[in-house]
Formats: C-alpha cells, sequence, structure tokens
C-alpha cells in the first residue's frame, strides 16, 4: 500500500506539479523572427523601453524609457524619463530628438520616473501613456504607481497630458478587485476597439495575484473603468503588455519571467482573445524566444549582465505597418555585445504566407 501511495505522489507531481512546456506552440510571430540588430543606443544612458510609431511622412518614432545612471534598479523609478528618437526607416539607426515626458519634480502623482512609454496614433492625434511615482524611495515596484496620457497633434509634441494632471487610472477605487494594488497600475498597453478605448494594464491583488487587467472608456481623454476582473489567467509573473488587432482577434504580448506559461524562462507569451475580454492559456502561444535564440553570434563570454538572470528581451512592443504586425522592439537586461549599457534590439516579422 505504501508503494502504491507513493507512486501515486510521484504522478501526481508529474502531473500538476510542473508548468507548461516549450512544446507550447510557437506564435506566427516567433516562428519567423530575423533579428536586425541595435535599433537604439545612447552610450549616456539606460534604454528601458521602445514604443514605436510611424508619422505620416514615412519616419518611424520610438519613445524610450532613458536614465543617465548605469544600474537599472533603483534609477528607473527615480530618473527615468520618456525620449523620443527617430529613424528613416523601422530598423533605424534611431536619432535622439527631445525629451518627450520627464518627472514633474514637484508634489505630484509623477513627480519622479515617466516610465513604461506606449504610444499609440488616434485619428490625426499621437497618443502617449506612461506611469510615474510619488516616492521613488518606497520598495521595488511600490503601490504609488499610475498611469498618465499625454496627447500631441505632432510626434515631436508640445505634449499635454489630459485632464488636470496626466492621471487615467490609479488603483484607487475600493469597488475594483486590484484596490490598493502592491504594484498599482503600470505597463499600460493601448487599442482602439470600434468606438471604445482599451487600456491594458498590470496590477496586482491579494486574491488574483498577479495579472493583467482592462479599463474601457467611451472617450479618448476617458474616464477609464476597471472591468470586473483581470483578462489574462496567466501563471506566475507577466508584464510588459503590447496589445493588437489583426485577423479578427486581439493580441496581447507579454513576457513570461519565470517560464511559467510558455516553458521558456524569460520568453514571451502572445495571448489571444475574440472579445478582448478574455485570454485562456490554453489559447497562448510563444511570443518570442531568448535573445540567444536569434543573436547567432552570442559569446557568454563576452555578455555584460547589467539586469536580471537571462538574455532576454524586456518590453516588447510591436509596430504595425498596413494593420499587420511588422517589427517587434525590446531592449534587454544584458548587453550581448560586450558594452555597458542596454540597447533597444529590433527584430522583423516575417509572416507567413497564408
Amino acid at each position: 500500500m505504501k508503494n502504491i501511495q507513493f507512486v501515486f505522489l510521484v504522478l501526481s507531481f508529474c502531473c500538476f506539479g510542473q508548468e507548461r512546456t516549450s512544446a507550447v506552440a510557437q506564435s506566427f510571430i516567433a516562428k519567423n523572427l530575423e533579428f536586425k540588430g541595435v535599433a537604439l543606443q545612447d552610450d549616456g544612458y539606460t534604454i528601458w523601453g521602445c514604443a514605436p510609431v510611424q508619422s505620416e511622412d514615412g519616419k518611424t518614432h520610438i519613445y524610450a524609457a532613458r536614465w543617465p545612471e548605469k544600474n537599472v534598479n533603483p534609477a528607473w523609478r527615480k530618473s527615468s524619463e520618456i525620449a523620443h528618437y527617430v529613424a528613416d526607416s523601422p530598423e533605424g539607426p534611431f536619432v535622439f530628438s527631445d525629451v518627450a515626458i520627464a518627472g514633474t519634480g514637484k508634489n505630484t502623482w509623477d513627480k519622479y520616473g515617466a516610465h513604461n512609454p506606449e504610444i499609440k496614433k488616434i485619428g490625426n492625434k499621437y497618443v502617449l501613456l506612461y506611469i510615474g511615482n510619488s516616492d521613488y524611495k518606497q520598495p521595488p515596484h511600490p503601490g504609488n504607481q499610475n498611469t498618465g496620457m499625454a496627447i500631441s497633434k505632432s510626434p515631436y509634441g508640445p505634449w499635454k497630458k489630459v485632464g488636470k494632471d496626466g492621471m487615467i487610472l490609479s488603483a484607487n477605487d475600493a469597488t475594483k478587485w486590484n484596490y490598493e494594488s502592491a504594484n498599482g497600475v503600470v505597463n499600460p498597453a493601448f487599442l482602439k476597439v470600434k468606438n471604445k478605448f482599451y487600456l491594458y494594464f498590470k496590477t496586482r491583488s491579494k486574491k488574483e495575484g498577479l495579472k493583467y487587467g482592462l479599463a474601457i472608456s467611451k472617450k479618448l481623454k476617458g474616464p477609464y473603468v476597471i472591468t470586473d476582473k483581470p483578462v489574462t489567467a496567466n501563471k506566475g509573473t507577466l508584464e510588459d503588455g503590447t496589445v493588437f488587432y489583426y485577423q479578427d482577434h486581439i493580441y496581447l504580448l507579454t513576457t513570461d519571467n519565470h517560464g511559467q506559461n510558455t516553458g521558456i524562462v524569460g520568453g514571451g507569451t502572445l495571448w489571444k482573445s475574440k472579445d478582448g475580454f478574455t485570454f485562456k492559456i490554453e489559447d497562448a502561444t510563444i511570443g518570442y524566444n531568448k535573445l540567444t535564440s536569434y543573436y547567432k553570434e552570442y559569446d557568454a563570454e563576452k555578455v555584460v549582465k547589467i539586469y536580471g538572470s537571462e538574455p532576454k528581451l524586456e518590453r516588447p512592443k510591436i509596430l504595425m505597418i498596413n494593420d499587420t504586425p511588422a517589427y517587434l522592439y525590446g531592449p534587454s537586461g544584458w548587453n550581448i555585445f560586450g558594452g555597458e549599457r542596454t540597447v533597444g534590439h529590433v527584430f522583423k516579422i516575417n509572416l507567413e504566407e497564408e
């Protein structure tokens, strides 16, 4: 009887204890992802976000989180600003243009750390979303992080914050599932769906854990109302979402920090939904692999480990061209070329012909 119990325990662990494996299918993005190299680097700054958009003149613009310190933490929540870079081609090289958003340095919700840039062109307006915090000395990933929005008629600015101070989303509504989130509301991903505006965000609650949520508004400037429950059925840690509409579905691309959703530690998860309200784990595929899968000259002795435990992408963002995912951008905490600063990478998305 003891032997039977032991076998049952072993089988239970094998069946229920392990996460999804790399047998999870490669997404249409990951299948033929082509590494094109460095899109953005700035020797005087650490780069941690590359949100792309194209203007009517054909130029590609990147809005990147950057700061002068070489460390990532705590510099990101103290000194980060949203800088604007421009290139003639989606593959770069991108040249610095201006600073779009910075911390106010005053007694505001975004006194410090303008971060997590998200950029979308809605009609003839450019919509820039970002996060900020009021006290960078709080613990890492503090609950005082909120999401703001600024709008401009030009990718070069000037940027006008919406409402009184720009803040459009917080975790301060006691009726919502993520009330007083330990992370606040961060990692904004933005999409216009028919006549409504969908704002996806990372948040954490005691009941639901760390999930992606959704806030919806009938008007661009809000108010944005958080839906009744999370939208992702993820396991473990995910973040850094980017969202796009393609072939009658809404796709949310996030990181898979510990590999619990795809089996690839530090890979990406591509979530698929028909309505944008429910992203099921069984519909998720591998969004992208680690940098070592794409950079064939990878040399473990040459790489400089600035932040993180894996040679993985951070803050993945998709550039849509003609309503089709065309390029993937993302920095990494590891400089695979041996430099002392992080850089922004660019990948071409080669879609298979139908």
